[in-house]
């Protein structure tokens, strides 16, 4: 440990790294976000650093043997899980998986504070950190994903960081509480976006990309399925009145009983690589393991149906994102599924298209259908729902 940090105590040395934090061209557009909650400092010889996404606990033993770029990199770490959100973003996969969301959310934060801190040495990754430059750019739920298919059958995930992360507390929050904070921490990147464009700081990236305005298409695909498969949706879904189509609304013509399948028809003629299928997988995974349909149909198409998988029952459901997806054909014509149901006699509650939306005629549905449009913002289906997939999301 440097000299200095000796004459100080282990509080004034993390209240001296957020001054140095807020007062650094590269990190002033977070300052505001570092107000955000309480820190203090805990007499427990075990603990590291913890956030349960508003207040910060840091260990003084682990503090008091850190120098200061390496607190300065452990108190921006914990700034930024609040920052994304990631606690309440992501607590679906801490229910899967509890050590593998905590390593999946570390490893995108730790890429890109290193990123940004190229050449300025302004900071140090503590020691156990989780670094790989192979997750630059995903998200901590591709992560996650990538992480859990590298576990050997029976295996435990190796690694964990150097902090914890309190899901539990966090779960603890009233919607109230949490709505509020969202709201603070919205309202700190928005003044951290103006802050950091006036004096065009490095920074700038991070705050920059929490600005845009960003549909979360998971929250969007949860809610799609809940909502069908627990029977509170509609099931005779024709073309929609062209007036509504801007609003991206798509009026039911009529209601019809339950049926408990779900379709979910991927494009193979798009795109969209093998880590963005697995990470959409995934989230269908998570979700059905919730409402637990009946069956799950995965059809992969292009101008006809390729490849017809069934799964039946909770085990054969959460092998799906184990599906490999077959060389597309050429072209795109989504008639082909709905074609395709009607010879087989495949009447499902729901459909979910993940396809890349380069589209000319959307067709004819008759049940509810939600497509998940990978990396084309222009695409806006003649029907249905949709929700657009940016090719890569922040954190």
């Amino acid at each position: 440990m440097l000299a200095m940090g000796k004459t100080l105590s282990e509080e004034q040395r993390v209240e001296k790294a957020v001054m140095a934090i807020m007062a650094h061209e590269t990190w002033v557009g977070l300052a505001a976000a570092l107000l955000i909650g309480e820190r203090k400092i805990v007499d427990d010889d075990n603990l590291t650093a913890c956030t349960n996404g508003r207040d910060e606990q840091y260990g003084r033993k682990f503090v008091a043997n850190l120098s200061d770029a390496q607190l300065r990199f452990l108190v921006l770490h914990e700034g930024c899980h609040k920052l994304f959100k990631h606690l309440t973003t992501w607590k679906h996969l801490f229910c899967t998986q509890p050590q593998l969301a905590n390593m999946a959310c570390d490893y995108v934060i730790n890429g890109m504070l290193v990123d940004e801190d190229q050449g300025k040495e302004f900071i140090t990754m503590p020691k156990d950190g989780l670094l790989d430059t192979k997750y630059r750019g995903w998200d901590s739920a591709e992560v996650f994903f990538h992480l859990r298919d590298k576990i050997p059958e029976g295996g435990e995930p190796e690694g964990g960081g150097f902090d914890i992360h309190d899901w539990d507390g966090a779960a603890e929050r009233t919607a109230e509480e949490e709505e509020l904070l969202s709201v603070e921490i919205d309202e700190a990147i928005r003044v951290g976006g103006i802050v950091a464009g006036k004096l065009g700081s490095g920074g700038e990236r991070i705050i920059d990309g929490l600005l845009k305005p960003q549909v979360d298409w998971r929250e969007v695909l949860r809610e799609f399925i809940q909502s069908v498969c627990t029977g509170k949706d509609y099931s005779t879904w024709a073309r929609p009145n062209r007036r509504y189509i801007s609003s991206g609304v798509y009026m039911p013509s009529g209601i019809s009983e339950h049926v408990g399948d779900l379709v979910i028809a991927i494009d193979t003629s798009c795109s969209v690589g093998r880590r963005e299928i697995t990470a959409f997988l995934s989230e269908v995974e998570s979700v059905t393991t919730i409402v637990k349909p009946e069956r799950v149909r995965l059809l992969y198409w292009d101008t006809q149906v390729v490849a017809d998988e069934l799964y039946t029952g909770e085990d054969e459901v959460s092998r799906i994102v184990n599906s490999t997806k077959p060389e597309g054909g050429g072209g795109t014509d989504p008639r082909c599924v709905t074609t395709y149901m009607e010879a087989h006699s495949i009447t499902p509650q729901a459909v979910i298209t993940f396809t890349d939306g380069y589209i000319s005629d959307w067709g004819e549905w008759d049940c509810p259908v939600l497509w998940a449009v990978y990396g084309n913002e222009r695409a806006v289906p003649e029907c249905g729902k949709v929700v657009h997939i940016k090719e890569h999301r922040l954190a």
